[in-house]
């Protein structure tokens, strides 16, 4: 089983995108839907995170906004935050790895935001970044309830710059000219790395 990396930067259509891999018979693995069942009522952080952030939590789930307020911004709170979440999407991962291998899946792929950001881009067979320009990026973003434009410039001061992750990438999905040309992207880097002896090219994984 082999591995396909899903990433890019906020609003660049990195969800939608996953969508259609899944479509294609791919099985996805969501960091961030994970991450959401996770903070639903009965979700293994809730307790977790009240303790590390009391009153953060409403009705037996966590209030998401108000766990944002408390990390936003804050470099200690943030790692206290990811030092709860982190374990438990391993093993998250771990089950939906197990689950793969026993479907004989030939790829996989993970639908990770910061693949870059954790230094994870080595751990990939094949690395996917979707990007869209700078314009579209940010109308999106400020289209979303609750967005506003000093909280958007603070996310992207945390994330890598757009094209250093493209010049990491192994294929670029271009998310800008719509579904249909975007499907026709995911549809041709899935036939080329089922090509019989396939392997990256990019220095960063080319030994795997």
């Amino acid at each position: 089983m082999r591995m396909i990396g899903l990433t890019g930067s906020i609003g660049m259509g990195k969800s939608t995108t996953a969508a259609m891999f899944r479509e294609l018979g791919v099985p996805v693995y969501d960091a961030d839907y994970e991450m959401g069942r996770l903070y639903l009522k009965g979700g293994e952080a809730v307790p977790l995170l009240e303790a590390a952030f009391p009153g953060v939590t409403k009705d037996g789930a966590v209030d998401r906004e108000e766990l944002r307020k408390r990390v936003f911004g804050n470099d200690e709170a943030m790692a206290r935050l990811n030092a709860v979440t982190h374990p438990l999407l391993q093993g998250k991962r771990t089950h939906f790895f197990k689950d793969a291998a026993e479907a004989d899946i030939d790829w996989v792929l993970m639908d990770v935001p910061l693949i870059f950001e954790t230094g994870a881009e080595k751990n990939y067979d094949a690395l996917v970044v979707v990007s869209a320009s700078p314009e579209i990026q940010r109308q999106r973003v400020l289209a979303r309830e609750g967005m506003a434009p000093d909280r958007l410039d603070y996310i992207l001061g945390r994330q890598t710059p757009d094209a250093v992750k493209r010049a990491g990438a192994d294929f670029i999905i271009d998310t800008s000219r719509g579904l249909e040309h975007a499907r026709e992207q995911v549809i041709a880097i899935l036939a080329k790395i089922r090509e019989p002896g396939w392997r990256s090219e990019h220095p960063d994984r080319a030994n795997r």
